[in-house]
């Protein structure tokens, strides 16, 4: 049983270190989205989601549903198209390293 543990745990982790882009690099990759998405992650336009401080796996998965076309977007599937999954991870890196900070309503 717990050989069946560990076998998960390494797994796990083995998954998550293969999705860990580099940030900094994400950085520099970004500037293309930043006129819908900003830099720092906080939409420019109505119609775009802010990224600041999304999950990397969820950033990776839409970003490569955008390049396989399973996910459509006019713009989104334009720019998807030609990203490597090394600059997915960069990018998708970037935008979940930016702390945001939440204000509940009293």
């Amino acid at each position: 049983m717990r050989k069946a543990t560990l076998t998960l745990v390494v797994l796990a982790l083995a998954a998550t270190s293969a999705l860990a882009g580099d940030a900094t690099i994400g950085r520099e990759k970004a500037k293309k989205c930043k006129v819908c998405h900003g830099i720092d992650g906080i939409a420019r336009i109505p119609i775009a989601p802010n990224l600041a401080g999304e999950s990397e796996i969820y950033l990776a998965t839409q970003l490569k549903a955008f390049r396989s076309g399973r996910r459509q977007h006019e713009m989104m599937s334009v720019i998807a198209r030609d990203l490597s999954d090394e600059d997915i991870s960069d990018i998708a890196a970037w935008y979940s390293s930016i702390k945001i900070e939440v204000t509940l309503p009293e």
